[in-house]
């Protein structure tokens, strides 16, 4: 996505104070990284399952130039090879900076006190796919009923880190909403995750929305650990019409979460500059329609 000269000059005046305002670990991020704008192709879920390279096209034609995918099974992306997929999105001037693998517990051996081949093959995939970040989205229920199991996990999470720098990668965690529960009184289970992490290693994709469902929003949450947040999954959300959870997905431009507000905070002050679009629930409109629209309000924002 080309640079524009107003992008270029915020990105310019927020290194220059970021030494002053944010951690050191973050002036990378905002001095070698402008922002980016993308979807998490679950939004498409349907129309991925169906024919990825035609919603692939279809979404290229609107604009985006950037997903994250959601699906990697058996080493393929959506039953292509890291090479072949990485083609096809660069045929249709696509790129793909980041993706969802669930690092679960059975991927580290902890008596060879090294990952297991499998997990290995996932960091190797997705450098050859291209992308920059590999994120796990989601923390077996096994490492979260206990402090001590999360804290040891996290370990895990640091050493994924290690590996993921060897390919020239970022390791990073993406929140749902139980991690707002507490642990132990007044620890939540994402504050062990951010206290027991190291920051040049693990880095956080905040889901504006998830969290609501958590009885957590995300301005007091980036204040406490300011440029964790690599990246967000920018959504909005309303109350939810299913019953299964007090709120659920919407467009950009409809819902509680203050979502241009919160894009900007995480410029300021989250060290975010990747920001992925993310819808799954529609209220009765058609995913691709809905992916349209939110490109179009965020572009309408200035992204």
């Amino acid at each position: 996505m080309p640079t524009s000269r107003r992008k270029f000059l915020y990105t310019s005046s927020m290194a220059a104070i970021s030494a002053a305002v944010l951690p050191k670990y973050v002036t990378g991020l905002l001095t070698g990284n402008p922002f980016i704008t993308g979807l998490q192709l679950y939004s498409v879920r349907d129309d991925m399952k169906l024919n990825p390279l035609q919603t692939l096209q279809q979404l290229a034609a609107m604009g985006y130039t950037q997903v994250e995918h959601a699906n990697y099974i058996e080493r393929k992306f959506y039953g292509y090879s890291p090479k072949a997929f990485k083609k096809i999105l660069s045929n249709l001037g696509m790129n793909m900076p980041s993706g969802h693998t669930v690092l679960q517990p059975k991927h580290w051996n902890g008596e060879k006190k090294d990952f297991t081949k499998e997990w290995k093959h996932t960091i190797e995939d997705a450098a050859i796919a291209g992308q920059q970040y590999v994120i796990s989205p989601w923390l077996d229920n096994s490492m979260r009923t206990n402090i001590d199991s999360l804290k040891s996990f996290m370990d895990v999470f640091n050493k994924c880190g290690m590996l993921c720098n060897r390919w020239g990668l970022k390791f990073g965690y993406h929140n749902h909403d139980f991690e707002f529960k507490e642990i132990i009184p007044g620890t939540t289970i994402y504050d062990v995750i951010l206290q027991n992490t190291d920051p040049n290693l693990v880095i956080q994709q905040l889901d504006m929305g998830n969290l609501y469902n958590g009885n957590a929003t995300v301005m007091p949450i980036v204040e406490k650990y300011p440029g964790r947040f690599a990246s967000m999954h920018v959504k909005n959300e309303i109350k939810a019409t299913d019953g299964k959870e007090m709120y659920e997905s919407s467009l950009l431009n409809n819902g509680i979460v203050p979502v241009k507000e919160v894009i900007d905070f995480g410029r300021e002050r989250g060290g975010t500059h990747l920001f992925i679009i993310e819808q799954e629930s529609y209220q009765g409109k058609a995913p691709l329609d809905c992916a349209k629209e939110n490109l179009g309000i965020m572009k309408g924002w200035g992204y």
